[in-house]
């Protein structure tokens, strides 16, 4: 698909409520769309709403780094089942060593790191290094296992990141704006209404504690007016870049916003499309 085939012909390009203002969103998100140098998708939803804006929120795209956050979610998952383990030290080996690992690049091999700093690190610089270390701690298994239960009909983790030793047979990660956001609001739901959802209403709130800190703001925190909190996570591949967020979360209008992109053309476009959809997208749900 390329620019020119972003319009609103069927139910599927853009699913909202005919409210007021909504063919006002629909004509903007298409606008920002048909400027774009690739393919957009976007999913959007307020906190106990229904309904949700959601332009190609189906189409499958690379997921880069967002894909971290099923990472993210199984470890809370597991640490829930065993106390101690964001205290554990783990010893860092050769071949953990990744390129685009900010943070551990400070680190040698043989030194030990705990659980909670390679969490840290996989979310608030998304250091490819302490995801590895994770996904090998946790297993693919238990991870994907995340996936199923959280309904993310569409997502898969099939490689580590940068590295020469993949999984074999298999060829890369992806998912959706409606899987991404999805298990965003989820995580909102549990930390806000104190329910169970992914997990536990305490681990949702340290999860969101720790988004709020990722220190890409470069995409949808362009796109919002400034002093709104946004908790999320950006990715970053040749031809794509995402960025997947809770915006004002466990504020009076929290809501969550997913847009990701792929075959670009031009990276800035790219970026300046998500700003622009967030721009629109929070003019109308905030």
């Amino acid at each position: 698909m390329n620019r020119t085939a972003f319009v609103f012909g069927s139910a599927a390009a853009l699913a909202i409520p005919r409210a007021a203002g909504a063919a006002t969103l629909e004509a903007e998100l298409a606008r920002v769309a048909a400027n774009s140098s690739g393919v957009i998708g976007v999913y959007a939803r307020k906190l106990g709403d229904p309904s949700a804006v959601a332009y190609n929120a189906n189409e499958v795209f690379p997921s880069a780094s967002v894909i971290k956050l099923a990472i993210f979610v199984s470890l809370f998952q597991y640490a829930e089942r065993n106390p101690g383990t964001f205290g554990e030290l783990i010893r860092l080996k050769r071949s953990d060593f990744v390129l685009g690992s900010e943070i551990l690049d400070g680190y040698s091999v043989g030194n030990t790191i705990s659980i909670e700093t390679l969490a840290r690190a996989m979310i608030e610089e998304s250091d490819n290094t302490a995801s590895n270390v994770l996904i090998d701690y946790l297993g693919f298994g238990a991870i994907e296992k995340t996936i199923a239960s959280a309904g993310l009909h569409n997502t898969q983790l099939q490689r580590h990141f940068m590295s020469p030793n993949a999984r074999p047979h298999h060829s890369d990660n992806l998912t959706t704006p409606r899987d991404m956001g999805s298990l965003l609001y989820q995580i909102e739901r549990g930390a806000h209404e104190a329910v169970y959802t992914v997990a536990s209403a305490k681990s949702c709130r340290r999860m969101i504690a720790i988004l709020l800190h990722q220190e890409d703001r470069d995409k949808i925190a362009r796109g919002l007016p400034k002093g709104i909190p946004l908790a999320n996570k950006t990715g970053e591949i040749d031809q794509v870049r995402n960025d997947v967020g809770i915006v004002d979360p466990l504020g009076d209008k929290p809501y969550i916003l997913a847009v990701l992109t792929k075959d670009l053309l031009d990276f800035s476009l790219g970026n300046s499309a998500i700003r622009k959809v967030a721009h629109v997208v929070h003019s109308a749900l905030y």
